[in-house]
């Protein structure tokens, strides 16, 4: 049995929620991580560098959202599970990489998102 076989008998939302985060990691890291060593490249070598590295996110996230869309979810669940994978990602990346303070200001973002996900995915 391959891999993709093997991808395709993943429950609907492990393959499209499990690929919208593999492709958030990649874009957080493509949008800010060159703000990490700003002082060693200039901005177009960093955004050369962050072009080749959201390459990987769109070969994650196009299939992502084509799976969770001919699955039965909705554009809107899509675009809102998105934005609540980006906030959990980006708090993990802004405190373990970046050495962020963790604030509680993501906590309220996050319960904002809640509600959000409520309302898209209630019907």
């Amino acid at each position: 049995m391959n891999l993709a076989n093997l991808a395709q008998q993943l429950p609907l939302p492990v393959q499209t929620f499990g690929l919208l985060i593999l492709s958030n990691v990649f874009m957080t890291f493509a949008w800010y991580g060159h703000l990490k060593h700003q002082a060693h490249q200039g901005w177009l070598v960093a955004a050369l560098v962050s072009w080749g590295i959201a390459l990987f996110e769109y070969l994650l996230q196009v299939p992502a959202n084509r799976i969770g869309y001919a699955g039965g979810y909705t554009l809107a669940q899509l675009k809102i599970a998105q934005e609540v994978i980006t906030l959990g990602v980006f708090v993990l990346f802004a405190v373990f990489y970046m050495n962020q303070p963790l604030k509680w200001d993501y906590l309220w973002a996050a319960l904002c998102l809640v509600g959000a996900v409520y309302f898209i995915f209630r019907s």
